[in-house]
């Protein structure tokens, strides 16, 4: 059964940082991972537009804020993207009695999208 549902868009120009906002951003949004991650690819802009994507959509799924930080956006080894939640909001998949967090991104030079569902099986 679907408990949550959340979809963002974030247009990829804003994402585009230089050396002193993307400094900003990884201290208050972004994860040490997230940041390692877009670096290592050709059009970071891209990723970094994508998983912020990723983290509104957890936020409009669970239905209210959670620190930017405390969502993390990882890969499996099949490159499939996953959500990680850390610090106090770990606990909130419990609590919710979620069973999976459904995560699947997109982007394109000008676009990223990102749709989270939250199931209970």
């Amino acid at each position: 059964m679907i408990i949550g549902l959340g979809m963002d868009l974030a247009e990829v120009e804003r994402y585009d940082f230089d050396a002193e906002k993307l400094a900003w951003f990884s201290r208050k949004i972004y994860t040490d991972e997230e940041v390692a991650y877009a670096m290592r690819k050709r059009n970071r802009a891209e990723r970094f537009a994508g998983f912020f994507a990723a983290k509104e959509a957890t936020r409009k799924a669970f239905g209210h804020a959670i620190p930017w930080r405390q969502i993390g956006v990882s890969h499996e080894r099949s490159g499939k993207p996953i959500i990680k939640l850390v610090g106090n909001a770990e606990g909130l998949i419990a609590h919710r009695g979620v069973s999976i967090v459904h995560l699947t991104i997109t982007h394109t030079a000008s676009m990223a999208a990102a749709v989270v569902i939250l199931e209970r099986t």
